[in-house]
């Protein structure tokens, strides 16, 4: 299986997409929506501080009636955050996410953010990975 920093290489964004934890959940919010991404990084500096995702806004400023426009990152990102390194693989990257129930990794180098995967990187990664596994044993049996 390919490494995490094989997935990243492929990603259409390089840059890592982030916001600061002072910055209005609203700000994110048009973030998002540009990216047509469902989560990002939260960043003091370079130092990586939590996740802000889709999911957090529902559950930390909707379902708490709290005004994105007023409401700072800092004050409803998931703070509990799970990396991995850019050599590991998609199986630990995915076994890492389905642990933790979370749905986007961080990927850190030296303690620094170099990219960000979701779930659904990973498991179209495992397809892929799978269907060519399956006409390499296809190839082998017709030959």
């Amino acid at each position: 299986m390919k490494t995490l920093q094989q997935l990243l290489d492929g990603k259409k964004y390089k840059e890592v997409i982030s916001i600061a934890p002072h910055r209005p959940v609203f700000d994110a919010l048009v973030i998002l929506a540009e990216y047509k991404i469902g989560a990002l990084v939260v960043l003091d500096g370079e130092n990586l501080v939590g996740i802000f995702s889709e999911r957090d806004y529902a559950r930390e400023v909707i379902l708490k009636g709290k005004s994105s426009k007023t409401t700072a990152i800092s004050e409803v990102m998931s703070s509990k955050v799970w990396s991995a390194k850019p050599d590991d693989t998609v199986e630990y990257a995915m076994s890492l996410m389905t642990e933790h129930r979370i749905r986007h990794l961080p990927v850190l180098e030296n303690d620094k953010v170099i990219g960000v995967l979701s779930i659904g990187d990973l498991v179209k990664e495992t397809i892929i990975y799978q269907q060519t596994l399956i006409q390499q044993l296809e190839s082998y049996i017709k030959s």
